[in-house]
């Protein structure tokens, strides 16, 4: 298994992506601590891996709160001993207005859990990695963060934020032996996210697939498995970069 011996953070993992990221990550021998704010999500996630025969805990909290991060890192070491990988899944869509029709509120709450999350995780855990000297981090982005879409300044603004942290901790970290890379997923079909964008939109949501070249929506497994590879010593020379997983949307 690719992942024997390891321990991962995946936060946002009670759901759509970041469970399927989970299970993906326990399957190939990681120890996964699921992190989001519904506890009864991450317990269920917990479960499965167990019965999978994997090892796995669930840490309630709200990873836009230095605190609440701190929680988690503390856990995932009382538990694992050591953090190998983390997967700053955590996010919320947010309005689905236009920025004039976007409170400072919702812009701040946007921001905080899509992008200062994954700022406040990676500092928790880099002083490890770097003392090991290896340690792998995934940001998941969105293609919002290069493709230009109405109605969504905060979650655009935050998920392009997550790609200049990328770089940033990727150009600190790759002399000390840590990774650090962005998925950028397009539309994923079996996501709760793209329930509630595809309610907004209402009819308009059929015509999205005519933007992607392979004319269908993404799935999560298909992100998990992005993810495994950039986590896994298969990508051993990969760093700083942004993997679109979007079935051919955008080209950068």
């Amino acid at each position: 298994m690719h992942l024997e011996g390891k321990a991962a953070i995946v936060t946002g993992g009670g759901r759509g992506i970041g469970r399927a990221i989970a299970k993906k990550l326990a399957s190939e021998g990681a120890a996964v601590l699921v992190a989001s704010r519904s506890a009864k999500e991450i317990e269920a996630v917990a479960t499965e891996i167990q019965k999978a025969g994997g090892r796995a805990k669930a840490v309630a909290a709200n990873v836009s709160q230095e605190a609440e991060c701190e929680k988690i890192v503390r856990a995932a070491r009382d538990a694992f001993g050591a953090i190998h990988i983390l997967i700053n899944n955590a996010g919320i869509l947010g309005p689905v207005a236009p920025a004039e029709g976007t409170t400072p509120a919702q812009w701040n709450e946007v921001v905080g859990i899509n992008l200062t999350s994954a700022f406040l995780m990676s500092r928790l855990v880099v002083p490890e990695m770097y003392e090991r000297g290896s340690g792998a981090i995934v940001n998941i982005s969105s293609v919002a963060a290069k493709n230009a879409f109405p109605m969504n300044s905060a979650y655009a603004a935050a998920k392009a934020g997550l790609l200049g942290l990328t770089r940033t901790l990727a150009a600190e970290g790759a002399r000390k032996g840590v990774r650090v890379n962005a998925i950028l997923p397009g539309p994923t079909g079996d996501t709760n996210m793209w329930q509630e964008l595809a309610g907004h939109l209402g009819p308009g949501s059929a015509h999205v697939t005519e933007g992607i070249l392979q004319g269908r929506l993404q799935n999560t497994e298909e992100i998990a498995a992005a993810a495994l590879f950039l986590v896994s010593d298969q990508a051993s020379a990969i760093t700083g970069q942004t993997l679109n997983v979007d079935g051919g949307m955008a080209f950068y």
